[in-house]
Formats: structure tokens, C-alpha cells, sequence
């Protein structure tokens, strides 16, 4: 009886070993684990068990007799029998699992199925505890210590199988690894388009690692804040989620300590910020340049425990391809919007030309000369002559909010209704009303002009100005007094209907008038402290003898000596108007 039962456990173990050696499928083989513990027991169903050191949630497989597909169930680890198996590394026979405290009763319940009695045995390889193996419900009578040895001798067999079979598995990983690897690669150096080379490392990812919910995030160090440039699988009602202040949630958290992140179960994580209903666990790791962080990669399994460290080292390889796609598609970016700014300024600047007079006009008895100096970006400064009738000339200068293109044009539209008006004869302040009026309805919200006009009757030496929230003009009268010309009204465009006041002055010999915009006085020392009129007037006092042109020049020159080294300079216009 004793050799007709070895003979027959013998025969097991061969037929194990002949069916066991025909597959290094992984999953094909953990079902035939399954099968071969069935038919070796004659038992009801069998249960295996992987062990992960690193998850503390185990994922198992289950199979009942004579019926072909596995259903999987998740535990942690220590739970139940089979738990207690892998944690002590002996193997278990209970009769009745009702009387069994280490019994957990919600296998029971998730896979539908009455658990009576169960045998399990460890799975050990090369001395490491890999699993356990299970066997639940002899259908005839109880487990007997010949199921034990028949399922001790296929356990040993079981490990060298999975073994193999994980080795064979993690080298087909690795090649599909590899070649994803190369692919994104080739993506990266054929392409500048940065959401092309993400989306193929984010499917690439998907085949190896899987993910229902990833993104890519930018790590805006000025604003503290990280922000999605490309994500995919998220519900569009949680994007207030896919930007987070830098600390906030896991992918906060990394962009905070540059440092990666594997949370097996988010909702025992306080870190954990939802952002897909059906995560279960997220992988989260930084994307660096030199040790500069550039942003986050962030993965969302809907799996208890879906990431290892083996899925870290394979994301942190994806992970340094994402940061050199982000690093050269920004420098890119920023070459292409320098072009096209500096086409812009180029522009602009073509249009301001167009306004700015070509020579100083000449009037009998007067010495006047104007300059515009522009800085590196196109301001919207302008001034002009305008001959009205003989011996009256316009003399304008206006500085209109904004930078390069819009401030061109809003400078444009502000010459041209000017000049419409001027035509039609009317008062200067008359003139100004109708032209606040033009802005008001020409502009965008939160756009305006301050301009200056002003009248010179030559024959008559008087000159009458209205000035529209402009730097006030300075008068250096020939006795050495100081008067500012600052009657008028608002700047252009703030309010729909606006009345403006109009002065007339009676110029004498001597008398010398500066008008500029800001870029002259509000220009910073070392210090911090303002060129300001008070610099203005002194150097006006010092060249006033000197002739206009030269007058603008020596100014312009104390302007220069006076700023910071590292000081940004507007455009600077003025215009300098001597009565002879």
C-alpha cells in the first residue's frame, strides 16, 4: 500500500515536472500550478499566493476544479491562512477553517465560494519564500499528511517553475523595455513637438507598467505651483487637481523633495489628493536636468500595490527621456518666441518711424529739436511737428500704454484721429476732447494715452497747450525761474467724455521748454532714487545756452551716467524748444 503510494506520487511529480517545463509563460504556468494542485489533492479549488516584500498587499489567483477561468483576489499581507504560511514559512492542514482563527472569512464572500478545509504549503526558491499554495476542499474526506508530501514535493517543483518562469518574464521585460526605451529615443531626436514625444512615453509606459489616469507636470518655480502639460485618462471635471501648489498632494510632495514616491494604497496616504475616482495606488516620480527639477510623471493604477521598485527604475528611465523632450522643446519654444518678438518689435518699430519726423523743423526765431532714443523693446513714445498755418506749428509728444505691436498700433490710431482734428480747425481743447473721445472707443479695457498739444503762433511768440495726463512739460524762463506746464485734463481713453482746460504762455528770449516722456525721468541710480524732474531741471540749467539738438544730447548723456548698471531703459523722447 505504502510503494503503491509512492509509485503514485512519484508519477505526480514527474507528470509535474513534464507539464511544468512545457510553458514559461508566467500566466499559463500559475494556472497550471492551480490544475496540477487540484487534480494532486483531489480537491474542490486551489489558491495561489506571490509574495512582494516591498507591497503590503498581496494579489492571488484562484481556480476551482473543472472550470477554466482564474478569478483574483487581493489580501494583506499575513491575512488569513495562506498569510500565515508565507509569514512563517510552514506549511498548514486544517480540517474545519470555521474553528481556525487565522481563517479570513471575506475570501468567502469576495469569491463566492465556501471555504471547509485547506492545505497549503510555502513556495520557497533559492532559499527565498516566493508564495504559497493552496489547496481547499478534499472532496472526500479530509487532507491527509499524503496530500501534504504530494503538495510539499510539487511546491519545490512549483518554485523552480516560477523562478524560471520569472526569469524568462524579466527578460522579455527588459526587452520590451529596451526597445520602448529606444523608440522614445528616436521620437525624442526626430521631433520638437513635446506632446508627441509625451504621449508615446506615456504609451509606452502603458504597455509595460499600466496606468488608468497619467500626467506629465510642469514645475513652475516662480508661481511655486506644478501644472499638467500633458495627461491623459483624467475626468475633465478634476482639472482644479492637475494643478497643485509645489508640496501639495504626492506630486506636490515630489516637486517639493525631488524625490520619487510609490504609494501601494492611496487611501491609507494623507498625501494622496483625488484626482481619478478609481486609483488604488500612484507612482510618482521626479523629471530632472542636472539635478534641476523640470517637473513631475505621475501614474495611477486602478490596483492595489500595481508598482515596484522594478517599475520605478523602468519609470525613471522614461522619466529622464520626458525631461529632455520638456528641456529642448522650452529652449525651442523660447528661440521661436524670441523670432517672432523681435519680427514683432521689428515691426513696430517700422511703424513708429513712420511717425517720428526725419528733421527738426526750422522756425524764425525759435531753436527746436526733438529726439526719440528707443530701448531694446518698442515702447509707445511719439512725438511730431504739425504745420498748421504759417508761423503756427503743433507740437505734440504722447507716450500710449503697452509694449511692441499694440502699442504701435494704438500709437497710429492716437496720431491719426490727432491730426483729423487739427484739420478741422478746432480749439486745442476742443481738439483733445474729440481725440479722448476716438481712444475711448479705439482701445482696449485698460489702455489710454497721455499726450501733450500744443500750438506755437511764432509771429505772436505765444504758445497754448492743453496737456492730457502727460509728464508736465518744464519751463526754464530766461530770469532762471521754473514753470510746469500742467493745464489740461485726463489721459486719453479712460473715460468716454472728458472736458480739457487750454493755457496760453507768452515766450520770451531765453525761455527754453523741455518736453519728454517718462522714459527720461523715471530712470534709477545704484541707489534706487529717481533721475526725476529735480535731475531734469538741473541739467536744463546747465546747457541752456548750448543749442537744442546739443541741449537734448548732454541730457541724454547725464540720463545714461546717472542710471544703474543694470537698469532696463524705456524709450526716451524729448523735445527741446528755445525762443531765440
Amino acid at each position: 500500500m505504502v510503494m503503491n503510494r509512492q509509485s503514485k506520487m512519484e508519477k505526480m511529480l514527474l507528470h509535474a515536472g513534464r507539464m511544468l517545463t512545457s510553458t514559461l509563460d508566467y500566466e499559463e504556468l500559475m494556472k497550471l500550478i492551480l490544475e496540477l494542485t487540484i487534480k494532486a489533492t483531489d480537491a474542490q479549488a486551489a489558491l495561489a499566493y506571490r509574495i512582494d516584500k516591498d507591497i503590503p498587499v498581496v494579489r492571488g489567483r484562484f481556480l476551482r476544479a473543472g472550470e477554466d477561468k482564474i478569478k483574483y483576489y487581493k489580501l494583506n499581507k499575513g491575512e488569513g491562512i495562506i498569510g500565515w504560511v508565507a509569514e512563517n514559512r510552514e506549511s498548514a492542514v486544517v480540517h474545519d477553517v470555521t474553528t481556525d482563527k487565522r481563517f479570513s472569512p471575506k475570501l468567502e464572500s469576495f469569491l463566492r465560494f465556501k471555504f471547509r478545509s485547506v492545505l497549503a504549503v510555502p513556495l520557497i526558491g533559492r532559499g527565498q519564500m516566493i508564495g504559497v499554495i493552496e489547496a481547499v476542499n478534499k472532496l472526500e474526506g479530509d487532507f491527509d499528511e499524503n496530500d501534504l508530501d504530494t503538495v510539499i514535493g510539487l511546491a519545490n517543483q512549483f518554485a523552480v517553475a516560477i523562478d524560471n518562469a520569472n526569469l524568462y518574464r524579466d527578460a522579455n521585460r527588459r526587452a520590451v523595455e529596451t526597445q520602448l526605451l529606444y523608440e522614445v529615443g528616436k521620437k525624442l531626436s526626430s521631433t520638437l513637438n513635446i506632446d508627441e514625444v509625451l504621449e508615446q512615453i506615456l504609451d509606452s509606459l502603458k504597455k509595460v507598467v499600466g496606468f488608468v489616469a497619467g500626467g506629465v507636470f510642469l514645475h513652475n518655480e516662480q508661481k511655486n505651483e506644478v501644472s499638467t502639460i500633458y495627461a491623459t485618462g483624467y475626468d475633465p471635471g478634476h482639472d482644479e487637481y492637475l494643478q497643485l501648489k509645489v508640496g501639495q498632494g504626492l506630486v506636490g510632495w515630489v516637486a517639493r523633495t525631488g524625490e520619487p514616491v510609490i504609494v501601494p494604497d492611496v487611501s491609507k496616504d494623507d498625501r494622496y489628493i483625488s484626482a481619478f475616482p478609481k486609483t488604488k495606488s500612484e507612482i510618482v516620480v521626479p523629471l530632472k536636468i542636472d539635478g534641476r527639477l523640470l517637473g513631475v510623471l505621475n501614474l495611477e493604477s486602478d490596483r492595489i500595490a500595481a508598482y515596484d521598485k522594478n517599475a520605478l527604475e523602468l519609470i525613471t528611465a522614461f522619466a529622464s527621456h520626458a525631461a529632455i523632450s520638456i528641456e529642448r522643446a522650452t529652449m525651442h519654444e523660447k528661440m521661436i518666441k524670441n523670432q517672432r518678438l523681435e519680427e514683432q518689435l521689428n515691426v513696430a518699430r517700422q511703424i513708429q518711424l513712420t511717425f517720428i519726423p526725419k528733421h527738426d523743423p526750422v522756425i524764425e526765431g525759435y531753436d527746436v529739436s526733438g529726439v526719440n532714443i528707443p530701448s531694446g523693446e518698442v515702447g509707445g513714445d511719439y512725438f511730431d511737428f504739425i504745420k498748421i498755418i504759417d508761423n503756427q506749428i503743433g507740437i505734440a509728444i504722447a507716450d500710449v500704454s503697452g509694449k511692441g505691436i499694440p502699442a504701435a498700433l494704438l500709437m497710429a490710431s492716437f496720431r491719426a484721429s490727432l491730426i483729423a482734428e487739427i484739420r478741422n480747425n478746432y480749439a486745442i481743447r476742443t481738439i483733445c476732447s474729440k481725440v479722448n473721445s476716438l481712444m475711448y472707443e479705439s482701445v482696449e479695457g485698460g489702455n489710454f494715452v497721455t499726450a501733450f498739444y500744443g500750438v506755437l503762433d511764432s509771429k505772436n511768440n505765444i504758445f497754448t497747450f492743453s496737456n492730457a495726463g502727460h509728464n508736465r512739460p518744464i519751463m526754464l524762463r530766461g530770469d532762471g525761474s521754473i514753470e510746469y506746464l500742467s493745464e489740461g485734463g485726463l489721459a486719453m481713453g479712460i473715460v468716454e467724455e472728458s472736458e480739457y482746460e487750454e493755457r496760453p504762455i507768452f515766450l520770451q528770449s531765453g525761455d527754453t521748454i523741455v518736453f519728454f516722456t517718462d522714459g527720461v525721468t523715471e530712470v534709477n541710480n545704484s541707489e534706487g532714487e529717481e533721475f526725476g524732474d529735480k535731475h531734469l531741471i538741473e541739467a536744463l540749467r546747465e546747457f541752456k545756452d548750448l543749442p537744442a539738438h546739443e541741449i537734448h544730447r548732454e541730457i541724454y548723456k547725464k540720463i545714461k551716467d546717472y542710471a544703474a548698471p543694470d537698469h532696463n531703459f524705456d524709450d526716451l523722447t524729448m523735445i527741446i524748444l528755445k525762443k531765440i
